[in-house]
């Protein structure tokens, strides 16, 4: 191992500081008695920036351009993750893997992206899938983001030999139980929900996506389903 003197730290550690700004996309840093020391740093840091997280993640269901502008600039958003609502819990690859796109799956691969289950399924690696589902037959059934089966994230993908393996397991695209509303039950629904003393602090229950919806005031509608009962 190579000996280094206290000398050679301080000469090497510019370099490593820059190097780890432009990888974490870190707000450049300066002692407290620094004249830049009052640098704009957003109030999460060191967490990732939320907007930032929100943008790449919302990107990667349609924009390769836009993602690569980001994780580019900084390579730690390609692990970005978001709760849109609920635990609908969402990664920029899973974003991509859900809507069938390899080509920006495949950057964000590139740039540090965790594949799961459903990146293999997308992307066609029906001996990944295999052998995970064979492992825990379970798996078949699983969801990813906003609850979209793994056989329908093969199918957006085009991966002809996972769809066909996942529908010779037969019940592979679960979909869930809704039951039908009435007029009365539904107008019944609909309204406001405060649940806290904030402004915001409010569940809306409106129309959406062809039937009833559930959102915080300022938050991401999501879908209800009537389970029965």
């Amino acid at each position: 191992m190579s000996t280094f003197s206290r000398r050679d730290l301080l000469q090497h550690a510019p370099a490593v500081g820059l190097g780890m700004t432009a990888w974490f996309g870190l707000p450049d840093l300066a002692r407290a008695d620094s004249p830049s020391a009052a640098a704009d740093v957003p109030p999460t840091f060191p967490v990732q920036d939320p907007d930032l997280a929100r943008e790449v993640v919302g990107l990667s269901h349609r924009d390769l351009d836009g993602v690569r502008a980001l994780v580019e600039a900084r390579p730690a958003l390609a692990k970005a993750t978001i709760d849109w609502g609920f635990g609908d819990w969402e990664t920029a690859l899973g974003a991509a893997s859900h809507v069938g796109r390899p080509d920006i799956a495949e950057l964000l691969l590139r740039h540090g992206a965790r594949p799961d289950l459903f990146t293999f399924a997308m992307l066609g690696n029906v001996a990944a899938v295999r052998a995970i589902v064979d492992t825990n037959p379970e798996l078949r059934r699983l969801r990813g983001p906003h609850g979209i089966t793994l056989l329908q994230h093969a199918r957006n993908g085009d991966a002809k030999e996972v769809v066909e393996y996942l529908e010779s397991l037969g019940d592979a695209d679960p979909r869930y139980r809704d039951e039908p509303i009435g007029d009365a039950d539904r107008a019944a629904l609909l309204g406001e929900y405060p649940f806290g003393p904030g402004p915001d602090d409010v569940l809306i229950v409106r129309e959406a996506m062809g039937g009833v919806g559930i959102l915080k005031r300022g938050g991401v509608v999501r879908r209800l389903f009537h389970q029965g009962d």
